[in-house]
């Protein structure tokens, strides 16, 4: 994604999110639904729209706390698509409800949202590709088509691609050893 790296450093918005976000791994389950939740919600914006309202999104979701958001009912369904902050669609809204159920029930299968992404690194011998990636969400979660999958896993260190090799915050986000490089070296 090299045009985010020659576009990002310097903007007030992009900057900081590419300078100490984007691509860095994460194992907090607050943060990867909000990740989720926010690339969900960018299907036909912007990423600048959503870090804009990112901290609508955090008051309107509960701060991102999965078990909150899974047990809203219709008068939060409600709530939520009559406020102006965030994005106001249905499907989406529906999406962020649902997939904090799945996430909440990873935690039984898996140990939890992080642990559920490990264990999907590989396909056989070899490092997860997008496409496989995607299929898998697809079986999973709600509002999880390619390019959103592609950039909630790039965002995270999933993938490779979120910066040019030689992107100053290329080369921290690999001494924090993400998660991609260790499927790629079978080191999982």
């Amino acid at each position: 994604m090299s045009g985010y790296c020659d576009i990002a450093p310097g903007h007030g918005l992009h900057g900081p999110y590419h300078d100490t976000e984007y691509g860095v791994p994460h194992r907090d389950e607050a943060v990867l639904f909000e990740r989720l939740l926010l690339e969900i919600n960018q299907a036909g914006l912007s990423w600048e729209t959503m870090l804009r309202k990112r901290e609508d999104f955090r008051a309107a979701y509960g701060g991102f706390d999965v078990d909150t958001v899974a047990a809203y009912g219709a008068a939060d369904r409600a709530r939520l698509l009559a406020d102006a902050g965030i994005i106001r669609n249905r499907l989406k809204v529906d999406a962020a409800i649902h997939n904090a159920g799945v996430i909440r029930g990873l935690r039984d299968s898996h140990g939890g949202f992080a642990d559920w992404l490990d264990a999907h690194l590989m396909e056989g011998d070899a490092p997860r590709d997008k496409a496989s990636w995607v299929r898998v969400f697809k079986r999973t979660f709600r509002f999880t088509g390619g390019e959103i999958t592609g950039e909630f896993l790039m965002s995270l260190g999933y993938l490779p691609g979120a910066h040019r090799d030689d992107c100053p915050a290329a080369i921290r986000i690999a001494a924090l050893d993400p998660p991609w490089t260790r499927a790629r070296d079978g080191r999982v």
